[in-house]
């Protein structure tokens, strides 16, 4: 049986990228080789159907054919989180559901887009798990660069309170590190249950988190061994090696969380690395230009130049 997530889930996630072929469609060889790619690179899990991942753009039929691909070709190899948000409430428990008899470790929900109060979400969020097996474990995605929705930590640790299933935080609100530490203390300091939190933004700030309590990442950067390797270096207390490899990566990482274009970026270097056939992206979606692509050239010399130089 796959182990699920929980409280104590740590490591990096890393978020798939859906791959297209060119005309568009579903590229399911190239997610199959995804895969190998992923847990090559020494992934704690994966997660699919996030909002990186190009799952609003899928038909429900392609949601589903593309999950259980997924799920079938890790076959219990490392736990997989899929993303069920939807504003519909009963879309959601469904895909939830037949996700987890699928195999999938747990869910993933965002708020839906505009909930503007905390009472808002935790309403949400109240109908989302009584429709939800009590048994599916969840992580709450905070990410209100895309949702709208602003969630406190004190809004947060009442649906931690109030909802045991809830037992992840994927933390990408920016700027947020003082949101994460108020996780973390007033956790300690008020005797809440402690939840595994995951960072997203493509582990732009990784260090910084992981020093603020954070258990890892959830993120889809398109060279996942630097994720690996800093959290694991940060797991095992050598704070400076972490701080030097990641500060190797630094300049690509920023250049592939350009907002709205990033995800060409990752595809396109995902492409490169043999990961996928194709760097496409389903339309509307960006696509590089000669001068990107000479751009990319060169942040990739730099990196391995670097990389060459710390003996890697």
């Amino acid at each position: 049986m796959v182990e699920r997530i929980n409280e104590q889930t740590a490591g990096v996630f890393i978020i798939a990228a859906t791959p297209f072929s060119e005309d568009g469609s579903v590229d399911i060889a190239s997610a199959e080789s995804l895969v190998e790619f992923y847990i090559d690179k020494g992934v704690s899990g994966m997660t699919v159907l996030g909002m990186m991942g190009e799952a609003p753009k899928l038909a429900a039929n392609e949601v589903d054919t593309f999950m259980r691909h997924m799920l079938k070709r890790v076959d219990g190899r490392v736990p997989v989180i899929v993303g069920v948000s939807d504003p519909g409430i009963g879309n959601l428990s469904r895909l939830a559901k037949s996700s987890m008899d699928a195999g999938a470790a747990g869910v993933m929900v965002a708020p839906a887009s505009g909930l503007n109060t905390g009472k808002k979400i935790h309403n949400y969020f109240a109908q989302a798990f009584d429709n939800l097996s009590s048994d599916i474990p969840v992580c709450y995605q905070d990410y209100p660069q895309s949702t709208n929705a602003h969630i406190s930590v004190d809004d947060f640790n009442r649906l931690v309170d109030g909802f045991p299933q809830l037992v992840m935080f994927k933390h990408e609100d920016c700027p947020g590190l003082a949101k994460l530490s108020k996780l973390r203390e007033t956790a300690d300091s008020e005797n809440l249950r402690r939840v595994s939190i995951l960072v997203g933004n493509g582990g732009l700030y990784l260090p910084q988190e992981l020093g603020r309590g954070a258990d890892g990442a959830m993120t889809g950067f398109a060279y996942p061994e630097m994720l690996v390797e800093v959290v694991s270096l940060f797991e095992a207390g050598d704070i400076e090696a972490a701080e030097d490899l990641f500060d190797a990566y630094l300049p690509l990482v920023r250049y592939e969380q350009q907002p709205g274009y990033g995800l060409a970026v990752r595809k396109e270097v995902l492409y490169r690395r043999g990961a996928i056939a194709s760097a496409a992206t389903r339309a509307p979606g960006p696509a590089l230009s000669a001068a990107d692509h000479g751009e990319l050239d060169h942040l990739i010399s730099r990196l391995e130049k670097r990389l060459r130089d710390l003996g890697r």
